[in-house]
C-alpha cells in the first residue's frame, strides 16, 4: 500500500467535563465527521468518546483535516463556562493531534482495521504526550508530524510549532471563521452561517492570522503532491 497520513488524536482534559458536557461533544463530532466527509476522502472513527483516529489516503490533505479538527473542537459551546484549571485546558487547546506518515499493512474501513507503520506512530506521539491521569496539565505543543525522514519531520514541526501558537490564542468564534473558511466557504456565506457582519467575520479572519494559516496548508497540500508525483 502507498503511504498515507493516519491522524491520532486525544480530546485534552475529556474527563473532566461533566456528562451533559461530553454528550454535547460527541453530538458535534459527528457534525465534524460529516463535513469532513463530504470534502475529504477519509475513514475515521472515534475511540471511547475521546480518541480521533483518521486515514488520510490523499497525504495532501491532512493538514487542513487537522486543522479542521482543532479549529471545530475549540468552537464547542457548552451551556456554562469551563472554570476549572483542566476544563479551561480543554477550551485553550482542545485536543492533541498527531500525523504519522507512513505504509498500512492492513487496512480494512468495513472490519474496523487500522494497522502498520502510520498509525504506530502517530499513536506512539500522541500515547507519549498525553495528560490523562495528571493531575496538573502542561501544555507545550498540541500538534504533531512523525515520518521516518527526520528533515521532512524537522520542517513540518517548525511549521506545526507556528500554527501552534496562533491556535492557541484563537477565540472560538476565530476558530469557527477558519473552520469554515478551510471547508471552502468564503466570507459572505461564513457571514450567513454564522448569523453575523461580513466585516466581522473579515476581523475574526484578520485577528487569528488566517493568511499564515492558509500559506501552510498551501505549503503542506503542494510538499505531499510534490512529493509523492
Amino acid at each position: 500500500m502507498k503511504k498515507v497520513i493516519v491522524i491520532s488524536g486525544d480530546i485534552i482534559a475529556y474527563t473532566s467535563l461533566d456528562d451533559a458536557e461530553k454528550t454535547v461533544l460527541e453530538k458535534q463530532l459527528k457534525v465534524l465527521f460529516t463535513d469532513i466527509n463530504k470534502t475529504y476522502a477519509v475513514f475515521g472513527r472515534i475511540v471511547k468518546g475521546d480518541y480521533i483516529e483518521m486515514v488520510v489516503e490523499n497525504s495532501s490533505d491532512a493538514l487542513a483535516i487537522v486543522l479542521l479538527i482543532k479549529t471545530f473542537i475549540k468552537s464547542v459551546s457548552f451551556s456554562k463556562n469551563l472554570e476549572n484549571n483542566r476544563t479551561k485546558s480543554f477550551r485553550n487547546y482542545g485536543i492533541r493531534i498527531a500525523m504519522g506518515y507512513g505504509e498500512l499493512s492492513r487496512y480494512d474501513t468495513k472490519k474496523g482495521i487500522i494497522d502498520g507503520e502510520a498509525i504506530y506512530m502517530s499513536g506512539r506521539k500522541i500515547n507519549d504526550e498525553s495528560t490523562h491521569n495528571k493531575q496538573r496539565i502542561v501544555i507545550k505543543n498540541t500538534l504533531f508530524f512523525v515520518s521516518a525522514d527526520e528533515k521532512l519531520n524537522v520542517t513540518l514541526t517548525t511549521i506545526l510549532g507556528l500554527l501552534d501558537v496562533l491556535m492557541s490564542k484563537a477565540t472560538s468564534k476565530q476558530c469557527e471563521v477558519v473552520y469554515y473558511k478551510l471547508l471552502g466557504k468564503n466570507e459572505e456565506a461564513i457571514a450567513s452561517t454564522l448569523k453575523v457582519k461580513q466585516s466581522a467575520v473579515n476581523q475574526h479572519s484578520t485577528n487569528v492570522g488566517w493568511n499564515a494559516i492558509e500559506k501552510s496548508v498551501n505549503y503542506f497540500n503542494a510538499l505531499f503532491k510534490a512529493m509523492e508525483s
